[in-house]
């Protein structure tokens, strides 16, 4: 892609966000705060990137599309996930393998935190130490002290914490936010969603490396699995959606299906309690992909699947056989009617296709970047973001106190102001 359609590509894509975010600035303040921030042609920020496995090569390959940041060093002390990083960028880059050797080098401006969970805490507070900006990977980290000794710090220091919920960015997204707030789908009382792929999420182990070190996703030490992977994503949407944290959860997880040494659950089904009875009912497994991943916000009025780019209503255009025969009566005449077929039996799915919330190749996750370059040159963060992030953290956490314990979790009484 050339410069010029990269240009325009990146303008009409503002423009869709400029357009879904209308009317919903309580909702979603970053919204406007990115899509209004010209990027800057020069002064970019510099950033360290601290981990280069495959999802810090995808944020890096993000980065080279912004306009206002910039890499300027990497780290991974992991060799051969240092050498994939560097073939993505300038050869004088310079690269490390530990992270207080790179922070300690300077030049830097941020850090973009790619690692592990269970390190995302001390790399970032080592960070704020270093008088940097941190963006991290979501979820925030391996415990609820650690996302609120992360927010606290960045608060101490004036630093911006930003944490990758790229839905945040994305215009179909916010369309649905929009046409929610409009009341188009009516009151929400329940958000059903999921995630179910079918895959072992292990990865091979050459002879230089650990199981631990590479599939550390599936070690309690390291990862809440399911739930910090994959449900920090979507309880961040519940949240948003139902303007509100979770006040209890309950839930329960297995090893169901791959029995092969791991700790963390390869399927999990929880439900979340919010205020005047609404509910999150939420489930992932790794043995099946038929549903995939989605969202559905059911309303009296309607349901809205952002996921899909969907919205349906409750009462849909009636089928045309029903209105035939209604006419038929009305003019007195008379025909077989037609009455073993499904569309006789109310309680089946509404299949109908429903209505567009906007789709396209969204680049939601260079934008978050873009952002983020502005909330550091601006040293303001973007309104809104870090209180969704550790929300989300701290309820996908909660989830799995309530499978660990097969009793309800309560939303905790302390948690840091933010």
């Amino acid at each position: 892609m050339i410069d010029k359609d990269f240009d325009l590509t990146r303008r009409s894509f503002l423009d869709h966000v400029v357009k879904a975010s209308a009317g919903i600035a309580a909702a979603a303040p970053w919204a406007a705060f990115a899509a209004g921030a010209e990027p800057a042609q020069t002064d970019r920020v510099r950033l360290g990137v601290i981990g280069t496995g495959d999802r810090g090569r995808t944020l890096i390959r993000n980065l080279l599309k912004t306009r206002n940041c910039v890499v300027a060093a990497l780290c991974d002390d992991y060799e051969p996930h240092l050498a994939r990083g560097r073939a993505l960028v300038d050869a004088g880059i310079p690269a490390f393998a530990d992270h207080r050797a790179m922070l300690d080098a300077g030049g830097l401006d941020a850090v973009v935190i790619a690692t592990p969970l269970h390190v995302h805490a001390r790399h970032a507070l080592d960070a704020f130490d270093a008088g940097l900006h941190v963006w991290c990977e979501k979820a925030m980290a391996r415990t609820i002290a650690d996302c609120g000794a992360m927010v606290k710090r960045a608060q101490d220091s004036r630093k911006v914490l930003q944490i990758g919920h790229q839905r945040m960015f994305n215009p179909t997204y916010l369309n649905a936010l929009r046409r929610v707030k409009a009341g188009e789908i009516g009151t929400i009382t329940q958000i059903r969603a999921s995630w179910h792929r079918n895959t072992s999420w292990r990865r091979p182990v050459p002879a230089d490396s650990t199981d631990r070190r590479l599939n550390w996703r599936l070690y309690r030490e390291s990862s809440a699995g399911l739930m910090t992977e994959l449900a920090t994503h979507q309880l961040q949407v519940a949240n948003w959606f139902l303007d509100a944290a979770p006040t209890r959860v309950i839930g329960s997880g297995s090893i169901c299906f791959w029995k092969d040494g791991r700790e963390v659950y390869d399927h999990a089904a929880l439900v979340y309690d919010y205020t005047d009875g609404r509910k999150l009912v939420w489930s992932s497994l790794l043995n099946n992909a038929r549903y995939g991943c989605e969202e559905q916000i059911q309303g009296n009025k309607g349901t809205i699947e952002p996921e899909l780019g969907r919205i349906f209503k409750e009462n849909p255009p009636g089928v045309p056989a029903l209105r035939k025969m209604a006419q038929d009566v009305k003019e007195g005449r008379k025909r077989p009617v037609p009455i073993g077929g499904a569309t006789w039996f109310p309680e089946l799915p509404v299949t109908t296709p429903g209505e567009s919330l906007g789709w396209g190749e969204y680049d939601e996750t260079m934008l978050q970047f873009e952002a983020f370059g502005e909330a550091v040159r601006s040293g303001t963060p973007v309104p809104g973001l870090l209180r969704q992030a550790y929300y989300a953290s701290v309820a996908s956490l909660m989830g799995e106190q309530a499978m660990d314990s097969g009793r309800p979790v309560d939303w905790p009484s302390s948690l840091v102001n933010v």
